[in-house]
């Protein structure tokens, strides 16, 4: 072997040797993370000439920071950042100095784009939050510090930034670090290092500033090289030691005929070959005969590898799943409720008892908020009671799933205690959760206080009794389409044949059970979780239900839905448009809601989102009533509802 590949090979075996820190730069819009991240990058000589020249090509056509090369460039990559000066995206840069390997994740600091940051800051073990020097602590500065604290960062750098633009002025650093000390005393941080520098001029990044000679302390590349990495900003090998074991299965691995593996990523521990596993939630256990990693078969696997592990038994593994050590103490809760601090990053706010998906691990399952503890207010720290989220606030919910499902607490397991919630019309992400509790039962009651009362006649004999098929007919549509009007005859036209149903008018219901409720969208999301829950009921009496409501959200109809058996609850869109319903207006409410003594009114100032995929649509500008009535009894004859 010549000395020349000698050489090579040690220098490879030191940079896979060297331990890594994942950071993320933070703050309000234009604080300058950007500049601060192409300041590392350029005094740690970590870009190439021809990088560094078309930066300085960029900033000539950009025109951002007049003559001097604008560093941002390195890590503002989409266009349309470059042309408006600012981050929209979060931006990963890897380099590394003699030392340590670092990953930066760069994140917008503009207010719409908190879920980016959110993102970045979840696999962060240390957060850089950056204070303009001119504008001092902001309620950006705050909302980021927050999220930092509740995704579990410990480690905290303030960059005071801009300092050439305030003079170098040691009162104004001063006065700055006492505000953000006295901001973050609660937020649980272990280390908070405050300093001021000038990303654009260099001063205090990588060296020292001749500029500011009252300030003694470490420049900010020192912090970094003394910062300690691994997950929430505990040494990795000190975690693996402080938790158990957690394999979530991604896929099963079925190479050939006679082999079948379990793949995932490691989210916590260390598995060695001949360990004893148990599978939850199922309880199997067996021991691990082989594991399988990129490069081949090892010996044992650790935190964040991924792996593919085979088994001594043949026992039912599928997606979901999670592999612990048979002999933990300490295992993942497997329950179908949980308490957890919800980060929301959409426009359409958060509503208690609407159906979402959330996605944990390697689990999908259907959830909905029972109750929306409290609010976070981020400028005091302090919490209030609130009934729903919008965009960019967080807050405590109590989240009842479809099925018990493996999880643990965040601060213990952060894989296994974070998940994103997706709204499952759009099937957009709309927010982040970190589980804080489980819960056992309703709101904190035991769960085996309360149980489902079997009946000794079943639905099924219930309906055949009076020949027909059990159903909840949902009327849905626009004030004024004719949902009474139709469903009312409808149910005439049964009671005439024989059936037995019963009908639950919008308005009715409103007199009684629901009399309680608004028309704001939170109480519109609960008037029909009820009316599904009575729907349900009446069904399981084997009756023919007909449900007359403007239910506006697909969202809660998707919900009523899925309370029922499959087959058994049908959509009905009542269609007429916006200006025949108002001209009908039997009630005088458009005309009312025009005037502003209604607010909320679907239609006017609240939407209505109609069915995608009904199982039938009345269209009663062309229908009369009784063509409609003759449409339905066709269909439910046509489907067995009615024998």
């Amino acid at each position: 072997m010549s000395t020349e590949t000698s050489d090579i090979e040690a220098v490879l075996a030191n940079h896979a040797s060297k331990d890594l820190l994942r950071l993320i730069t933070c703050g309000s819009v234009d604080d300058g993370k950007s500049t601060l991240i192409g300041r590392l990058l350029f005094d740690s000589k970590q870009i190439f000439e021809d990088q560094l020249a078309s930066v300085e090509r960029d900033s000539k056509k950009w025109g951002t920071t007049g003559d001097q090369a604008d560093l941002a460039l390195l890590v503002d990559g989409l266009q349309s950042e470059r042309e408006q000066g600012i981050t929209i995206d979060v931006a990963y840069r890897f380099f590394s100095t003699p030392t340590r390997k670092y990953i930066i994740a760069d994140t917008p600091g503009h207010e719409q784009y908190t879920r980016n940051m959110a993102t970045g800051a979840s696999t962060a073990d240390l957060a850089i939050i950056l204070i303009d020097a001119r504008k001092g602590v902001q309620t950006q500065t705050q909302r980021h510090s927050f999220i930092a604290s509740l995704l579990g960062i410990r480690q905290i750098i303030v960059a005071v930034n801009k300092m050439d633009l305030v003079n170098y002025a040691e009162e104004t650093f001063l006065a700055i670090e006492s505000d953000y000390r006295a901001f973050s005393k609660n937020l649980g941080f272990e280390s908070i290092e405050v300093l001021p520098v000038s990303a654009l001029a260099g001063d205090g990044v990588i060296h020292a500033s001749n500029q500011m000679p009252w300030f003694a302390g470490p420049t900010l590349m020192a912090c970094l090289e003394s910062a300690t990495p691994g997950s929430m900003g505990h040494p990795v090998q000190a975690g693996e030691d402080a938790q158990g074991f957690r394999l979530p299965i991604q896929y099963v691995n079925r190479l050939t005929s006679d082999f079948r593996g379990f793949s995932g990523t490691v989210a916590a521990g260390r598995l060695s070959v001949g360990d004893a596993i148990r599978v939850l939630p199922s309880n199997k256990e067996s021991t691990i005969i082989s594991l399988i990693s990129q490069s081949g078969d090892v010996n044992h696997t650790s935190t964040g590898d991924a792996v593919t592990l085979t088994l001594a038994t043949e026992i039912d593994i599928s997606r979901g799943d999670v592999v612990v050590k048979a002999d933990e103490e300490d295992l993942p809760f497997v329950l179908d409720a949980f308490e957890a601090d919800v980060v929301w990053m959409s426009d359409q706010r958060l509503l208690t008892g609407r159906q979402y998906d959330i996605k944990l691990a390697t689990q999908t399952v259907g959830a909905s908020v029972e109750a929306l503890s409290f609010q976070y207010d981020i400028n005091t720290l302090e919490t209030h009671p609130s009934e729903t989220l919008g965009l960019n606030d967080i807050g405590r919910a109590r989240w009842r799933l479809s099925r018990p499902i493996v999880f643990d607490r965040y601060d213990t397991v952060p894989a296994l205690g974070s998940f994103v919630i997706i709204d499952r019309v759009s099937n957009l992400t709309v927010g982040a959760g970190m589980v804080r509790a489980p819960i056992t039962g309703i709101l904190g009651e035991t769960s085996s206080d309360v149980v489902w009362h079997e009946h000794k006649i079943a639905k099924d004999k219930r309906a055949e009794q009076k020949s027909q098929r059990p159903a909840v007919l949902w009327f849905t549509g626009l004030s004024g389409a004719g949902k009474s009007s139709v469903a009312n005859a409808l149910e005439l036209a049964l009671f005439q044949r024989g059936h037995h149903s019963y009908l639950l008018d919008g308005d009715n219901v409103r007199h009684g059970l629901n009399r309680d409720l608004g028309f704001s969208d939170e109480d519109r999301v609960e008037n029909i979780r009820r009316i599904g829950e009575v729907a349900k009921l009446m069904a399981d009496a084997g009756l023919v239900v007909l449900s007359a409501f403007i239910s506006p959200f697909r969202a809660d109809r998707d919900m009523v839905r899925s309370l029922m058996d499959e087959g058994e609850f049908i959509e009905i869109y009542v269609k007429a448009s916006l200006e025949t319903c108002e001209s009908r207006d039997p009630k005088g409410l458009y005309q009312r809601a025009r005037a502003g003594e209604i607010k909320h009114f679907t239609g006017i100032d609240s939407p209505y989102e109609a069915p995608m995929d009904p199982e039938l649509v009345l269209d009663t500008e062309t229908l009369s009533i009784e063509q409609c009535v003759d449409e339905l009894i066709r269909f439910l004859k046509s489907v067995e509802i009615l024998k």
